[in-house]
């Protein structure tokens, strides 16, 4: 935006020196903003997949004995429960084996 205002200013308002400046200062601008924004938005890692889910809390909806079913982020998984819980409790999930949660209780 900050670009075309400045062409449009050298164009039509300030004489030749002035507004080839002014060109050549929005252009740096507009180049450094776009770096920055780029910078910004590869900072962090995007989470996705099931590799997320590692570290994740849940509630368990049966009881895990071993197996059974948790609620993680709003979904159901099946769930393996080495030392078992009840239906409601809070697990953690450790890892993850296929389409299996391999929790323990929080």
């Amino acid at each position: 935006m900050l670009l075309l205002f400045s062409i449009l200013l050298a164009v039509f308002v300030l004489p030749s020196p002035w507004g080839l400046l002014a060109v050549v200062i929005a252009a740096v601008i507009e180049i450094a903003e776009a770096g920055v924004i780029f910078w910004w938005s590869q900072r962090r890692k995007a989470f996705v997949g099931v590799e997320s889910l590692v570290g994740k809390r849940g509630i368990a909806v049966d009881a895990l004995w071993p197996l059974g079913q948790v609620r993680v982020n709003g979904e159901l998984w099946n769930a393996r429960c080495e030392g078992g819980c009840d239906p409601g409790s809070p697990v953690v999930v450790r890892e993850i084996d296929g389409l299996v949660l391999e929790v323990e209780a929080a």
